[in-house]
């Protein structure tokens, strides 16, 4: 076991976390989700946001529409549903009690 699986694993868990409470900022383009997640060090890669992004918007949580671009294709651009804004206030009273216990645990020697 190394320290480096877990600390994937760790970000791993909280990634759909970080995501919700970026898209609840306002209306977002999945680059620069990558650009903050990556400046976070949540390192995270197009492969790995997509398919979230995709359960997100299967579970009714953010939606998205599809806005011209001067420069290019058009770009998607997502934004949390009335649900994804209810469920991130429970994820964030979990992130509460979990920093909460764990503060608790490891502040013992």
């Amino acid at each position: 076991m190394t320290a480096s699986n877990t600390q994937i694993q760790m970000r791993k868990g909280l990634l759909e976390f970080c995501i919700l409470h970026i898209i609840a900022r306002g209306e977002v383009y999945a680059s620069d989700m990558i650009d903050e997640l990556t400046e976070a060090k949540m390192i995270v890669v197009e492969g790995t946001l997509y398919p979230l992004l995709n359960r997100l918007k299967t579970a009714s949580l953010v939606s998205y529409k599809w806005v011209e671009s001067e420069s290019g294709p058009p770009r998607k651009y997502y934004s949390i549903t009335e649900d994804g804004t209810e469920f991130l206030q429970i994820l964030d009273k979990t992130w509460d009690s979990l920093v909460q216990s764990t503060q608790l645990i490891t502040s013992k020697r």
